[in-house]
């Protein structure tokens, strides 16, 4: 049976404070891609790592996930079916408000191994 969903913290490349919510049995890590500063170039940071190693439980047949923004100016929800259990990643692209409608890039990373005792 899968576990309720957990509640971590991360940081970006801009020091901006994210906080997310994951099921410990299925999401490894999350990643953002954010532009840098006034330049072109992008960058791919790890906000979030899953402190447990292998899941202790089977993950549900659902994928849930959530992403806030400390500051409030931002925040949504992903959750995906899979019945399989063949879901690796998941990639969710967002804009951020301002002049210049700042894309922004999360990937979620998921299949943690199962416990080497099952």
């Amino acid at each position: 049976m899968a576990r309720h969903n957990r509640e971590a913290r991360g940081v970006d490349q801009r020091g901006e404070l994210w906080i997310i919510g994951y099921q410990p049995d299925w999401l490894s890590r999350v990643k953002i891609s954010r532009r840098l500063g006034r330049g072109r170039r992008r960058s791919r940071l790890t906000i979030f790592r899953n402190p447990a190693r292998h899941a202790e439980s089977k993950p549900g047949k659902v994928v849930r996930t959530r992403i806030t923004a400390a500051d409030g100016s931002a925040e949504f929800s992903i959750a995906l079916e899979d019945r399989m259990d063949v879901v690796e990643s998941i990639h969710v692209v967002t804009r951020r408000g301002g002049r210049r409608k700042e894309k922004v890039e999360f990937v979620f990373h998921g299949r943690l191994p199962p416990s080497p005792d099952s």
